[in-house]
């Protein structure tokens, strides 16, 4: 599997690591997967393109 990177704000990047501890993760990488294939698996189950709008504003990711 190819590996990306993403640029996470350092406030974040602490929280992520305190939960991913919390939670009994490996890796903060891990948790960080683990919590966008759950929220991609929502997105795709949307019976709408309106819907998944209207979802990707409420976390903040459009406006």
């Amino acid at each position: 599997m190819a590996t990306e990177k993403v640029k996470i704000d350092a406030d974040l990047m602490d929280k992520v690591r305190k939960l991913a501890k919390m939670s009994g993760y490996a890796s903060p990488e891990e948790f960080v997967q683990h919590c966008l294939e759950r929220e991609i698996a929502a997105l795709e189950e949307s019976d709408s393109e309106d819907e998944v709008k209207k979802k990707l504003k409420g976390l903040g990711y459009i406006g």
